[in-house]
């Protein structure tokens, strides 16, 4: 039987207005540009972890925050991907045209379901998406479908615990439910390592080894994780 790919809420804001604000914030203003910054040798950190690979499918892209990064390589195929074209089309448009050449194509998909054949790349980059998933099932179908498409290694960052500032998110978090009800919509969620790197294994990938935003300070860690085949 065949599952229907999970529906988040958060997956529809993404309109053409909404893109082309959302690369406009992530290149204005000194923390964003800083947080952009450290991401990024993040990024390039667990793309050495993971081998330096010759092939690369970003999913979700968004506006194309890490096109310039992979880039760096210059022999690496570089495929995109989103569930939103709007995104997609904004990248394609507003970044600069050396970078957008180095891509090879570009598909509008879920990253629950993205209908790409089977060791596709050698390595799914995924970033800023897990920390919308909070049902767990729901995150071992996407790391499935991540596992499928690569033939050999997994990129992924999300919020977990075990440091400062997850202290405090979830202390805030805890006071914003007791004011307004804990049936208040979220769409951004921190997940304990415990259960994140449970739902790694229940998909078939082993940890490689991971880059964290500023150890035991920041709530963002970016794993890198191999397929099992």
């Amino acid at each position: 039987m065949t599952t229907s790919p999970p529906h988040y809420e958060f997956a529809e804001k993404y309109d053409p207005e909404h893109a082309r604000k959302y690369f406009h914030k992530h290149n204005t203003g000194f923390w964003r540009r800083l947080s952009t910054w450290r991401e990024i040798g993040m990024a390039r950190k667990a793309l050495v972890m993971a081998g330096r690979p010759a092939s690369v499918l970003d999913l979700p892209c968004g506006t194309g925050r890490f096109w310039a990064m992979l880039t760096e390589a210059p022999q690496r195929r570089i495929y995109v991907a989103d569930n939103s074209q709007a995104m997609i089309d904004a990248g394609l448009e507003l970044r600069p045209r050396d970078v957008t050449a180095r891509i090879e194509k570009s598909f509008c998909c879920s990253a629950f379901d993205t209908g790409l054949p089977d060791n596709f790349v050698e390595c799914v980059f995924s970033i800023r998406l897990l920390h919308h998933i909070q049902q767990s099932e729901d995150r071992v179908m996407m790391l499935k479908e991540f596992a499928r498409v690569s033939a050999g290694t997994v990129i992924v960052s999300l919020w977990v615990d075990g440091n400062f500032r997850a202290w405090r998110h979830q202390r805030k978090a805890a006071r914003k439910a007791r004011k307004r009800g804990a049936d208040r919509p979220r769409d951004r969620f921190l997940c304990p390592r415990a259960d994140i790197e449970r739902d790694f294994a229940a998909a078939g990938l082993d940890i490689i080894g991971h880059a964290d935003f500023i150890k035991y300070w920041d709530k963002w860690r970016t794993y890198v994780l191999r397929v099992k085949k």
